[in-house]
């Protein structure tokens, strides 16, 4: 069977994609973007790149740069619109299955053709995708119209499939999977509770994330609490950095930064989660979080936003985690902080249930096949 698939540059992706080698499958990804290359991180998958630009001339970076104007007009006539690039892609592949990444980035820019097709079109939702559309510049009608075209749905959340059922999306659904397609989790890096001295904080405070209000709560927290910990703070934005460093708190402790786009590998990363008392994390608008799925498998303790009443699908309030039910809120924040590290009983025993749940829901070898299924049972 042959799957074009469509999607940005992403690690979500690219993990999901991967879930499908060995299945059988003959598997295209066409890069919405064009901005990627050819990615390592699927090389068995057959990539479609490179159809931007008739011309990639001499000096076109530099004219990006110092003469933008200039740049523009001449892209207006070197530059491949996406739906014939898309359109030609199809006509060259004719695959059995389209399947689409993001409504926002990756549907909506080739609903035109999708609508002169009668192939099957999966669309998987992730993130703010479904549930913030609006912000993310996308009208009521453009959402309805791509839902109407959308054959199978494939949500990370349930509260996304509710969404896309008030909007008027009425064929099958396949079920909630974690956006990358599964977590695989190095279960002898997960550190006994008594051993572990880290608080892992998401760095991201771009409008959305919330790391600025996190910190300035952790910062109020009593610093006896904190003196012998080590705050680690990955995916953090510019903003993010410079407050930390202005701090005289933070100063004064032990942080640890990751910077946003910095590379970090996910065994890494998983290394620090299980190292971690707590894994705080708030945003205004989300799906359900991959970070918070890999920090729950870990045994890190919880302390999340619910936007849209999304992270309580995992997470049980006072049980195997807290939840933040204003992101905005310092104080309340505070105090979560100070009652989780106050209560190790607590956090030992959401370790346990949480890395048997996330195991259950999320084990990435237990979902491979089903990903890999869900192509087979729609061709039949």
């Amino acid at each position: 069977m042959k799957i074009l698939t469509v999607a940005i540059p992403n690690h979500h992706f690219f993990q999901w994609v991967n879930q499908l080698e060995h299945s059988g499958h003959e598997v295209y990804w066409f890069d919405i973007t064009d901005g990627n290359g050819f990615s390592k991180k699927i090389h068995w998958v057959k990539q479609c790149n490179g159809w931007k630009l008739r011309w990639d001339y001499p000096l076109r970076q530099r004219i990006k740069k110092h003469a933008p104007k200039l740049y523009t007009l001449i892209q207006q006539v070197n530059e491949v619109s996406v739906l014939k690039a898309f359109e030609k892609v199809l006509h060259q592949i004719q695959p059995d299955i389209i399947h689409c990444f993001e409504m926002q980035l990756s549907g909506l820019p080739i609903l035109e053709v999708l609508e002169q097709t009668t192939l099957p079109v999966i669309y998987s939702s992730w993130g703010s995708d479904m549930y913030n559309y609006k912000a993310l510049g996308v009208t009521t009608q453009e959402a309805k119209q791509f839902l109407n075209r959308v054959d199978y749905l494939i949500t990370d959340c349930q509260r996304d499939y509710k969404i896309a059922q008030n909007l008027g999306f009425k064929h099958k659904f396949l079920g909630v999977f974690p956006g990358n397609g599964g977590i695989s989790i190095p279960l002898d890096a997960i550190v006994p509770i008594s051993q572990r001295q880290t608080i892992m904080v998401k760095g991201y405070d771009d409008g959305v994330g919330q790391a600025i209000i996190v910190l300035k709560a952790l910062a109020n927290v009593d610093i006896k609490l904190l003196k012998d910990k080590q705050i680690v703070v990955y995916s953090a934005d510019q903003v993010v950095i410079d407050y930390l460093k202005q701090s005289t708190v933070f100063s004064n402790l032990d942080v640890k930064i990751f910077k946003r786009g910095q590379f970090l590998s996910n065994s890494t990363l998983l290394s620090y989660m299980g190292n971690s008392l707590l894994h705080i994390a708030s945003s205004t608008s989300d799906g359900m979080p991959n970070a918070l799925l890999e920090a729950m498998g870990m045994g890190a303790f919880p302390i999340q936003s619910n936007p849209g009443h999304v992270t309580e699908e995992v997470i049980t309030h006072h049980k195997n985690g807290f939840l933040i039910h204003n992101p905005l809120d310092i104080k309340d924040i505070e105090q979560l902080i100070t009652e989780a590290l106050n209560n190790q009983a607590l956090l030992e025993h959401a370790k346990d249930i949480n890395v048997k749940l996330i195991d259950k829901r999320c084990n990435r070898l237990h979902l491979q096949p089903k990903i890999q299924s869900l192509y087979t049972q729609i061709i039949k």
